[in-house]
């Protein structure tokens, strides 16, 4: 009795297999939609860190922001109601500021949310952004030359109505032509828009610089009826002096409001914040997404349950000339193997042009993990569902099967 080699285990595994290309395709399909599911979902999250990593390092490696409320629970996670801003900053706490930190640059922000209209009747709702002339510069919205400038320490102190366009809010207002020079309407007042911020890009979550509009912080005050600070940032002499200088605003603010009450921190403490809920966010969709991976596997099993069923008769004849239950049993725990490897090739080569498609808008980036550990799990599926089926192939009686109609 002559034992078969892997090699012929094999051949015999593929040509089964090809024997019905629709049969082996549609038994695939759950795997295929698993792993494209995973590694899209995987990209996705990769991509949200990439393109919020890189939006931090826009705003340089030494800024730091105080906002109202407690931003961060004591875990360093986001505290529960912690963005909600129970008070505002008064110009008061931006003067303290101004006065005892010499070396720092301070730059308050009052937000408002209102329609702007252009001459030709074209209305957009958008975020306006009142702040100073250092805002600009320490922020890289400087419009670049030809699409005007940012306003002056003059304008602001003079309440001059101008303005700073984001480049979707100009593209939007004025289509034909350049936003520079023009007049838009903010709750009924006339505003000269002087630049036009360069293009940056989608945002995540919120009003991106492509939306908002930028003007001294005075004239925002006229327009929300208000001098409050939503938000002030500072921007430290260096990076090492970070944690010295925000040691020495939280004394500052301690001196006048509670601890619960304001929030200190840099790019860095809210980055790593935002990256671990995407991470649990990425692992929980990816586990979904996964749950295809199980439905395709007990997809191949059946198949391969009533595979066994149609192909008895040759199992019996080949046990009758002497082939050995181990060999019949490995045979069949191939073809189960091929179908959900198959699947998820398929599935890495569909899920990176997926995630090639969507980085044409947005960051997506396949890793050589997320497809290893795509690949792997398919692999798996196939090793554990075809098990059954092998063993009830292995274990026919040779006389049983050739009697079998």
């Amino acid at each position: 009795m002559l034992k078969p080699s892997l090699n012929d285990l094999l051949k015999s595994s593929f040509k089964s297999i090809l024997k019905n290309k629709s049969r082996t395709i549609l038994t695939s399909l759950g795997i295929i939609i698993g792993v494209t599911s995973v590694i899209l979902l995987t990209s996705i999250g990769n991509g949200l860190k990439i393109y919020i990593t890189q939006q931090f390092d826009s705003l340089g490696a030494n800024s730091i922001f105080i906002t109202p409320g407690k931003v961060f629970n004591d875990n360093g996670g986001f505290s529960q109601g912690g963005m909600m801003m129970t008070t505002s900053f008064t110009q008061k706490d931006v003067t303290n500021l101004n006065r005892k930190l010499k070396n720092s640059v301070i730059m308050p922000v009052n937000a408002t949310f209102a329609d702007i209209k252009s001459a030709n009747a074209i209305k957009k709702q958008a975020e306006v952004d009142g702040t100073n002339e250092a805002y600009g510069k320490n922020n890289n919205i400087i419009p670049s030359t030809g699409n005007g400038r940012w306003f002056t320490e003059e304008e602001n102190s003079k309440k001059t109505s101008v303005v700073v366009l984001g480049y979707k809010i100009a593209q939007t207002l004025f289509p034909k032509s350049s936003a520079v020079g023009k007049k838009i309407i903010i709750k009924g007042k006339n505003l000269k828009v002087i630049g036009v911020v360069d293009k940056k890009g989608a945002s995540m979550g919120g009003p991106s610089v492509d939306d908002a509009v930028y003007a001294p912080f005075s004239v925002v005050s006229g327009l929300a009826g208000n001098d409050d600070v939503n938000t002030i940032m500072v921007k430290a002499p260096s990076k090492e002096a970070m944690d010295s200088t925000k040691k020495q605003i939280t004394a500052i603010f301690l001196e006048k409001y509670d601890k619960d009450a304001f929030s200190v921190f840099d790019s860095s403490q809210l980055l790593s914040s935002i990256n671990s809920i995407i991470n649990i966010l990425t692992i929980a969709l990816t586990g979904i997404a996964a749950i295809s991976l199980v439905v395709g596997g007990v997809g191949i099993m059946n198949i391969m349950l009533v595979s066994v069923t149609e192909r008895t008769r040759e199992i019996g004849l080949r046990k009758a000339i002497g082939a050995y239950p181990r060999a019949i049993l490995i045979q069949f725990l191939i073809e189960a193997v091929i179908l959900s490897c198959f699947g998820g090739f398929v599935g890495v080569i569909l899920g990176s042009l997926g995630t090639l498609a969507i980085s044409n808008f947005f960051p997506a980036k396949v890793t050589i993990s997320s497809i290893l550990v795509a690949f792997g799990v398919s692999s798996a599926v196939g090793i554990i569902f075809g098990v059954a089926p092998a063993r009830k192939a292995s274990k026919l009686s040779p006389i049983e099967a050739l009697r079998y109609e």
